[in-house]
């Protein structure tokens, strides 16, 4: 299990590195969209999400894309490969790597999955953690130290999963404990606690309600596979759903207005499309915004 690195190397702070703004919709930069974001008229999108272990050392064409465009847009970070639940030690060369990527680009946001993806070798694919005392203090250290080395604050993304390895308390009790222990930011995916309150069969306005307001610094938001009236699955490769809109809407009330991402992976729609789902994020944010300026007795 890591410790937290001693001495430590920078107290990170909400307060030090600019947010994105909160009225904002953003796509993920997927090389399959390259084109048409590149040409894409200004004010389809507000930013743009990156993970970066697939841009690191991308050079060429794609690394010029790249850079084009974040000349033109804020970039957002949402790594894969940290493993922050894992049992091997954090790859600290890595985490620098992550660390001159942010720098370069003046990137605000680096969040990463509250999972494992890897023990002494990535696995693909992202595991659930148990949900014990122990699994707190383990991965809590662990972002503890990712943020000692990033120098800045780390925000954590709560994760569809499937089987549960072990369960002593909820989901939710889960992820605010890590919040509180770690001392982290959340990146709230919306469409996650709708499909985990399908498969596990909770009330998804419950977990909103019981996350700790100031921890949400984002959001998700993507579509799902019905397999059947019990089982759904996280795919990023269709519309968001109805019932999701509506949570999202209920997250802005709770939560305020925060930076929104479509997540779209693969079968990609017509460009068209995405930004229709693009003025749903911005629909739904302005109706929030004019609801919370209304005073109310």
């Amino acid at each position: 299990m890591s410790q937290r690195l001693s001495p430590l190397l920078y107290e990170p702070s909400r307060q030090e590195a600019p947010l994105l703004p909160r009225p904002s919709a953003g796509l993920g930069l997927r090389r399959g969209l390259l084109d048409a974001l590149r040409e894409a008229p200004a004010g389809d999108f507000d930013f743009l999400e990156v993970a970066p272990e697939n841009w690191i050392a991308i050079g060429g064409a794609h690394g010029a894309a790249l850079h084009w465009l974040a000349e033109r847009y804020p970039l957002s970070c949402h790594g894969l490969s940290l493993s922050l639940g894992g049992p091997a030690p954090l790859d600290l060369a890595f985490l620098g790597q992550v660390r001159d990527f942010l720098d370069r680009f003046n990137v605000p946001i680096y969040s990463e999955h509250l999972s494992y993806c890897g023990d002494e070798g990535h696995l693909y694919d992202l595991l659930p953690l148990p949900f014990t005392e122990e699994a707190v203090r383990h991965v809590a250290a662990r972002i503890r130290q990712a943020q000692d080395v990033l120098g800045r604050r780390l925000a954590v993304e709560n994760v569809s999963y499937y089987a549960a390895p072990q369960q002593d308390m909820t989901e939710l009790e889960f992820t605010n404990a890590v919040l509180r222990e770690a001392d982290c930011d959340l990146l709230l995916d919306v469409n996650n606690v709708y499909v985990n309150s399908v498969n596990h069969s909770f009330d998804p306005q419950a977990f909103l309600a019981g996350l700790e307001p100031g921890c949400v610094v984002a959001m998700h938001v993507a579509g799902h596979y019905d397999e059947s009236d019990s089982l759904i699955i996280d795919s990023h490769g269709a519309s968001v759903k109805p019932v999701v809109w509506s949570l999202l809407a209920q997250a802005y009330e709770r939560f305020g207005v925060q930076p929104t991402l479509l997540e779209r992976d693969f079968n990609f729609p017509p460009y068209a499309a995405l930004v229709a789902e693009l003025q749903t994020i911005r629909q739904l944010q302005r109706q929030t915004g004019v609801r919370q300026a209304v005073p109310h007795d």
